[in-house]
């Protein structure tokens, strides 16, 4: 492994001599490793793109270049200080100019790595409104960038998607589950046309989708050694989406007092303090360019991703767990029963909602 590391990085226009390579993180989707320079030269981060989830790798740099790129020159005419902690810096393969490199099996790519910058797991209040200030941050930069961007993940949070997938599962039945789920299926259905409305809104124009990161989790942002944000990170799903995708995801599992396959299900329940945190960071960012019709629909985005992971939880169930990976048989029926128990609280709280965000927008 070492050799084939050492083989790699040769390929990037890396400055001054590597020292060592060697596995950093614990991600779960991409293989990293820290890269050692020797002298005052910087330190960079390898990656190995999964390209069985990121199947069009250069759609997904383009993305991420074009964002990053937008970024830095609006950090550059803010007169900001310390931009290359502000912003990932992705380095150019020495052959064709690309920012990744095919090695005939995987693709790789390097980024300048921050120094003294801190990622953190714990999602409370303090940590929910930093989550929601970067994340509306990241959005507002990004509202008037003119490049094209494509989905990295087609229909990622398409929910009409979803239901598709849902329905034909249901009619295949492969595993002849679909009886036992019958009550929960109703369920979902009851709320189908309610749920796959941005779709609708979208189609008539009413709408916009903006350039999201979409996988809003509190760890993908980095802060300094004083605890001031530096950088939203891990920018492999950015892609047009509705800003529901960022605000709704990120209080799917932030704002869930257990976790998502936690069997207790009378015991899930939505988190309304950290519902107020992450909204008020959010909308404190945000609010500058979101239209009426985007800040009235989220409490639907609150409600939204629940519903959404419930429907994929419940149709890999019915087919025979064939996507995500499970403990025990009956792990993702679990899943989709605690992600159905979160949908519910939400709906008790959406009244309470509504009113804090016009309280805050007052």
């Amino acid at each position: 492994m070492k050799e084939l590391l050492n083989s790699v990085v040769k390929h990037f226009d890396l400055k001054g001599k590597v020292d060592s390579i060697k596995p950093l993180g614990n991600g779960l989707i991409n293989d990293t490793y820290i890269v050692r320079t020797e002298g005052d030269a910087p330190d960079y981060v390898l990656q190995r793109i999964n390209h069985n989830i990121f199947t069009d790798v250069d759609t997904l740099m383009t993305n991420i270049c074009e964002v990053t790129s937008h970024i830095r020159k609006k950090l550059e005419a803010a007169g900001e200080k310390d931009i290359d902690r502000k912003v990932l810096t992705f380095v150019p393969n020495t052959t064709d100019g690309k920012y990744y490199f095919f090695d005939g099996e995987n693709y790789w790519r390097v980024m300048v790595f921050i120094p003294d910058a801190h990622t953190f797991e714990a999602v409370n209040p303090e940590s929910s409104r930093n989550a929601g200030k970067a994340f509306g941050n990241f959005q507002a930069m990004l509202v008037d960038i003119d490049a094209e961007l494509k989905e990295s993940i087609p229909d990622f949070h398409n929910m009409e998607f979803r239901l598709k997938q849902l329905r034909e599962a249901v009619e295949a039945d492969p595993e002849g589950r679909v009886a036992e789920v019958k009550p929960i299926l109703d369920e979902l259905e009851k709320r189908a046309h309610e749920m796959t409305k941005a779709e609708r809104l979208y189609r008539e124009g009413k709408l916009p989708k903006r350039i999201c990161h979409c996988d809003t989790k509190v760890n993908n942002m980095m802060f300094d050694d004083n605890g001031d944000i530096l950088c939203v990170i891990d920018l492999d799903t950015v892609m047009p989406s509705f800003i529901f995708s960022d605000y709704g995801d990120f209080l799917r599992t932030g704002a869930n007092k257990l976790a998502e396959d936690d069997p207790d299900i009378d015991r899930v329940e939505f988190d309304m303090d950290i519902f107020r945190a992450f909204t008020e960071g959010y909308l404190s960012s945000a609010k500058s360019f979101l239209t009426p019709l985007e800040i009235e629909n989220l409490p639907y985005a609150a409600a939204l991703f629940p519903y959404m992971q419930a429907v994929r939880f419940l149709t890999d169930y019915i087919n025979g767990d064939t996507y995500y990976k499970i403990k025990y048989p009956d792990h993702n029926l679990v899943r989709t029963r605690n992600q159905f128990k979160l949908l519910q609280s939400v709906e008790t709280h959406t009244p309470e909602m509504r009113e804090f965000i016009a309280e805050k927008l007052a």
